[in-house]
C-alpha cells in the first residue's frame, strides 16, 4: 500500500528461502552418494597405509589395506572406486601396466575375492609404469600413438580378466577406445564397460596426483597428446569420436576449471557423463582450509554441487569417502 513503506510485490523469491526444510524441498540439484567414485592408489607391500603429503587424507595402500578401505567405502555407501597403480619397478614400455601379475591386476583379483560389492574401475594408462613418466611408448623422444594403443588394449584385457567392471583409458591417444573395445570383445568380455577420459586437458591441476603416483614426466610435458585448455569445441569432437568408437561413459577432466565444457557436453550427448574433481582442486581446498582461510566442508560441498549442476552423472573425487559420511 502507498505510504505504508511496504512494496506491493506479488513475487517474492525469498519466501522459498526462509526455512531449511523449504529450501530442501525446492532444491533443483542434489548430490547423492550414488554420484561418487573414490580414487585409490595401490602400492606394493603389506600393511602399507602411507599418507600422501600433497593430498592430505589420501593414502598409498598395499593391496590388503586397499581391501579394507573398500570395505569401509562400501559400508558408507560409496558405489565404486577407480584404481591407480604404483608398480614395484618401471621400464620404458610400462610393462607392469599390462602384466597379468601387475599391481592393479592383483588388486582387482583381491577386491573381487573380497566381494565388497563396489564397482571396480581400472584406470588404463602407462604413465605410472614408465620410467620416463609419459603416457606411452617413446619413439625419437615423442610418444608414439599406435604402439601405445596396442599396449593399452592389452592392459584393458588384463584388468577385465582380473575383475574390473569398467576400464578407463586416460592416455588421450587417438583410436584407443576402438582398440580397447575390440580387444575386450575378442577376449569374450563384451560385458566390461569403457569409461573414456574423452576430454582430458593438459592441466596444471594434476600436480599432486603426479606426486602420489610418481608419474611426472622426466622431460617435456603432455601437451602433445592432452588437450589445449583454450579449446572447448575440440572437446566435443573428442567426445563424439570416443562414443563412435564404443565408449559407454565419457569424462571431462579436470572438472572445476572446465564446467563450461561439462555443460556443453551434457547438452550435446545423451550418454552417461563423468567429471574428475582432480588432485589439484582437492589439494587447494585442503591447504586453504588448514590455514583457516576458508570453510573447507562448505567449499567442498559447493564445488561438488557445481559439478553435478553442470551436468555430471558421475563425480570422481578424493572427497567421496567423507561426502558419503555426511550425505543423507
Amino acid at each position: 500500500m502507498r505510504g505504508s513503506g511496504m512494496l506491493a510485490l506479488h513475487t517474492r523469491p525469498r519466501r522459498l528461502r526462509t526455512l531449511s526444510r523449504l529450501r530442501d524441498l525446492v532444491r533443483e540439484t542434489r548430490l547423492q552418494r550414488d554420484d561418487l567414485v573414490q580414487p585409490l592408489f595401490v602400492c606394493p607391500g603389506t600393511g602399507v597405509r602411507a599418507e600422501i603429503a600433497a593430498l592430505p587424507g589420501q593414502y598409498r595402500l598395499s593391496i590388503d589395506m586397499a581391501v579394507e578401505e573398500c570395505r569401509a567405502l562400501a559400508d558408507l555407501g560409496v558405489p565404486g572406486v577407480i584404481l591407480f597403480g604404483i608398480p614395484a619397478r618401471k621400464d620404458a614400455v610400462g610393462s607392469e601396466a599390462y602384466a597379468p601379475d601387475g599391481i592393479i591386476a592383483r588388486a582387482l583379483q583381491a577386491l573381487s575375492a573380497a566381494r565388497t560389492g563396489l564397482l571396480l574401475i581400472a584406470d588404463v594408462c602407462l604413465c605410472e609404469y614408465t620410467d620416463h613418466g609419459h603416457c606411452g611408448v617413446l619413439e625419437a623422444g615423442s610418444v608414439a600413438n599406435d604402439p601405445t594403443v596396442e599396449l593399452l588394449a592389452r592392459a584393458a584385457v588384463v584388468y577385465a580378466q582380473a575383475g574390473a567392471h569398467i576400464v578407463a583409458p586416460s592416455d588421450m591417444m587417438d583410436g584407443r577406445v576402438r582398440a580397447v573395445r575390440e580387444a575386450l570383445d575378442a577376449a569374450g568380455r563384451t560385458d566390461v564397460a569403457i569409461m573414456s577420459y574423452a576430454a582430458k586437458y593438459a592441466s596444471a591441476f594434476y600436480g599432486p596426483f603426479r606426486e602420489a603416483a610418481g608419474s611426472a614426466p622426466q622431460f617435456g610435458d603432455r601437451r602433445g597428446y592432452q588437450m589445449d585448455p583454450g579449446n572447448a569445441r575440440e572437446a566435443l569432437r573428442e567426445i563424439r569420436l570416443d562414443i563412435a568408437e564404443g565408449a559407454d561413459i565419457v569424462m571431462v577432466k579436470p572438472a572445476l576449471a572446465y564446467l563450461d565444457v561439462l555443460r556443453e557436453a551434457r547438452a550435446a550427448f545423451d550418454v552417461p557423463l563423468a567429471a574428475y574433481n582432480v588432485s589439484g582442486e582437492y589439494a587447494m581446498v585442503r591447504a586453504a582450509a588448514a590455514q583457516g582461510w576458508i570453510d573447507g566442508p562448505r567449499i567442498r560441498d559447493e564445488i561438488l554441487l557445481s559439478i553435478k549442476r553442470a551436468g555430471a552423472d558421475i563425480i570422481i573425487t578424493y572427497f567421496a569417502k567423507e561426502m558419503a559420511a555426511v550425505l543423507r
